[in-house]
């Protein structure tokens, strides 16, 4: 018989929407700590931690890390269909991760404001090299 603890954040749905590293990190550790991370990818590239520096047997050995514990989804954020799909996992979200430059979000109608209207407790983390204003806000 196996005693199985309970992590801190079972039950807690992340929907994570970034690239590199910054996103990706911070869903790592909330997936280590038992959420439900589900990191949405664009179409044919995936994250681009996919194929960054030391490759082994096809991956990454930074994807295999910082991707571990989550569950993917391929989703295009460019089309009006792949920003519904993800509208939609983000209703039934407990945390949203993005990191994006700022403005981004609010483009494709993601932004916090826009999400929650319909999810109010809705947990939103934005993380950008800059911050979300000032005067290098819009560099990457």
């Amino acid at each position: 018989m196996t005693n199985k603890s309970k992590k801190p954040l079972e039950g807690v749905r992340v929907i994570e929407v970034g690239q590199l590293l910054a996103g990706p990190f911070a869903g790592c550790m909330l997936a280590y700590f038992g959420a439900e991370v589900i990191k949405v990818e664009p179409p044919e590239t995936g994250d681009p931690i996919r194929n960054w520096r030391v490759i082994e047997e096809g991956t990454s050995l930074w994807w295999r890390s910082i991707a571990r514990n989550k569950k993917s989804v391929t989703i295009d954020l460019r089309q009006e269909e792949g920003r519904s799909l993800v509208k939609s996992l983000m209703d039934s979200a407990d945390v949203v991760i993005e990191n994006f430059r700022p403005g981004t979000m609010e483009k494709w109608g993601l932004g916090p404001e826009d999400i929650k209207k319909q999810n109010p407790k809705l947990v939103y983390a934005r993380i950008s090299g800059y911050g979300q204003d000032g005067p290098y806000s819009r560099k990457p």
